[in-house]
């Protein structure tokens, strides 16, 4: 007999037409992606046609600001003071992260590239880790277009 202050529990059923259906979509998802690694498919194989590129070495400010060099050239990309460029300071910040839990410094550049068909990615180039930065949002790659060289827009455009 249940004693009368103990808490009631009560059980909520899934019909189960909809369990079954939840139980599919699961199972669907797992065999695509078995399917895909099986198949060898590489991801990447949709970035095609380089437009521009940049390899950007990253060190920090003794003020707290991200200091972006061109690694090929030496010259000065931006300095990212404290408190702003959140986006691309975060995505930096967890890029190098990577790069520690892995074992791997500072030392390598990332690379931001402007592809044929608008994609804009950035490449660790320790980790060989790949970031689509359109995935989020035109606003948060405009943020990282304006790091690629002076003579392309943010689009990624020849300007005349």
């Amino acid at each position: 007999m249940a004693h009368p202050h103990a808490p009631q529990v009560h059980s909520v059923l899934i019909p189960r037409p909809v369990l079954a259906g939840m139980w599919g979509l699961v199972l669907f998802a797992i065999a695509v992606v078995a399917l895909w690694r099986l198949a060898g498919i590489d991801q990447r194989a949709h970035y095609e046609g380089i437009v521009a590129s940049r390899d950007i070495a990253v060190t920090d400010g003794a003020d707290g600001s991200v200091i972006l060099v061109d690694a090929a050239t030496g010259a000065s990309v931006d300095t990212l003071e404290p408190g702003t460029s959140g986006f691309v300071r975060a995505t930096l910040r967890g890029l190098a992260r990577e790069r520690k839990l892995g074992g791997a410094g500072p030392e390598a550049p990332f690379r931001l590239t402007h592809w044929r068909d608008g994609h804009l990615t950035l490449d660790d180039l320790a980790t060989g880790r790949r970031i689509d930065l359109g995935a989020f949002g035109i606003t948060n790659a405009q943020a990282f277009a304006r790091l690629m060289p002076s003579r392309f827009t943010e689009t990624g455009e020849k300007r005349q």
